[in-house]
């Protein structure tokens, strides 16, 4: 039976140092502020943005949100985070997704200073996450690297397998997983005879948002199995495994939910902390 890894409680206690930094930063003066621009009403967004604000509350951390009309255009766009950039105030900047389909996202990720870059997609920052030199990590592959070591598990030469290719889940997990020495293979719904992989997973990522994707008998025995994916069906949460089934299997598993979205929520705080310290030589 495997061992659940509570990514709630791994958060809660984060959290908590997290709010004795912030405090210490305030003392010398620093405030850390951070703008997330949402552009439309996307419901999932708006769920996102109370949570983040929520969180952001309670460790000490300022969160201004910028609310953009759906038909809201490009240039207006640019506008805002060129103003933020400009801003010795804000210590970060991030775009929620997903953006309408006017919105050029690239050009406007190309606009955010990379010094403000809290999701890290900015096209240096991810140069510099692939060069192993970053100053700033996506939430949710930083939220799963703490969650590892937190239960002590061991990335050298282990064979990980991640489903998904996103720029903010698979692509820059698999960078800082290959940092650690293990032996990465970045999957995807496309990919021909899927459980050929998986079956050789020491460790398995599945961040496909796909729900029942992974079936037991897609997982190797005593598999670390980590569940990514976000999924409604019949008015729960669920995620990309099917967690009854794979629970005897692994050796360690993530619950959906309660498993990586706390600390996708608390590493995105920490990552406004890191942006804080750094921009002012702290």
């Amino acid at each position: 039976m495997g061992q659940l890894l509570d990514g709630k409680l791994l958060a809660q206690k984060r959290a908590g140092k997290l709010k004795e930094k912030v405090k210490d930063l305030k003392k010398r003066g620093l405030n850390p502020l951070f703008c997330v621009i949402n552009i439309g009403d996307d419901p999932s967004s708006q769920l996102y943005l109370k949570t983040k604000k929520k969180r952001a509350a309670e460790v000490g951390i300022e969160q201004q949100v910028y609310q953009l009309a759906q038909n809201e255009t490009q240039n207006n766009l640019l506008t805002l985070i060129d103003r933020l950039n400009q801003d010795e105030k804000v210590c970060g900047i991030m775009i929620q997704l997903p953006v309408p389909d006017q919105i050029n996202l690239n050009e406007a990720l190309e606009h955010i200073s990379p010094s403000k870059d809290v999701d890290c997609l900015t096209p240096s920052n991810v140069g510099r996450l692939w060069r192993g030199d970053h100053f700033v990590e996506p939430a949710t592959a930083h939220g799963i690297l703490a969650l590892l070591d937190y239960y002590q598990i061991d990335l050298r030469g282990q064979n990980v397998v991640i489903i998904g290719r996103s720029s903010i889940v698979g692509k820059p997990l698999a960078a800082l997983m290959l940092e650690r020495d293990a032996t990465v293979s970045i999957l995807h719904t496309k990919t021909k005879h899927l459980d050929e992989y998986t079956r050789k997973a020491d460790i398995l990522v599945s961040a496909a948002g796909q729900a029942g994707l992974i079936t037991a008998d897609m997982v190797k025995d005593d598999a670390v199995v980590i569940d990514v994916g976000i999924n409604r069906q019949n008015g729960k949460t669920i995620g990309d495994v099917d967690f009854a089934g794979v629970l005897p299997k692994a050796k360690y598993i993530t619950p959906v939910p309660g498993g990586i979205g706390p600390l996708t929520v608390e590493s995105l705080m920490e990552q406004v902390v890191a942006l804080t310290r750094r921009k002012n030589g702290r």
